[in-house]
């Protein structure tokens, strides 16, 4: 029972609410900027570029196992004096995708400046916030009563 009630009083408390929003719009925020850059930036470089789109761009290189597979073949065969080769199925090929990287590299640095800016601002705000002065606080009914005392001293020695 107690694990439930501190449990309770953790999930509860104003800074985990705080994080679970700050998640959730995290999340939202970064559908934005990923949209702004696969539809909104992404295309004009890409074309500026001869490619349509980063994520495409990839190297095929099959050819590495389709050497030492063939490698391997032959050390096989002469170790195990020829003998009925087993044909393999066709192997998929293997593609080093450089352009997917690409694009997440320029998807993180945009939405790092993002996020750089919104503190930014937020912090611009803060500042301004805190530099305007305070009103000054009402007075309390003890200095109310001391500045009548007061005045009512003065207005006895002007007599």
């Amino acid at each position: 029972m107690a694990f439930f009630k501190e449990f309770k009083e953790f999930a509860l408390k104003g800074n985990v609410m705080d994080m679970a929003v700050g998640v959730i719009i995290g999340g939202a925020f970064g559908k934005i900027v990923s949209s702004l850059v696969n539809d909104i930036l992404m295309p004009p470089i890409g074309a500026l570029l001869g490619n349509t789109d980063f994520s495409h761009l990839r190297v095929d290189i099959s050819k590495v196992r389709d050497v030492t597979s063939g490698a391997v073949h032959s050390v096989g065969e002469m170790v195990g004096g020829g003998g009925k080769v087993i044909a393999e199925p066709a192997a998929e090929p293997i593609y080093w995708n450089y352009g997917a990287f690409i694009q997440q590299c320029v998807d993180f640095t945009i939405l790092a400046l993002c996020v750089f800016l919104m503190v930014k601002l937020m912090n611009k705000l803060i500042k301004k916030r805190d530099s305007v002065p305070a009103p000054e606080p009402a007075p309390t009914k003890e200095e109310l009563l001391l500045r009548e005392i007061r005045d009512l001293l003065k207005e006895r020695t002007k007599e």
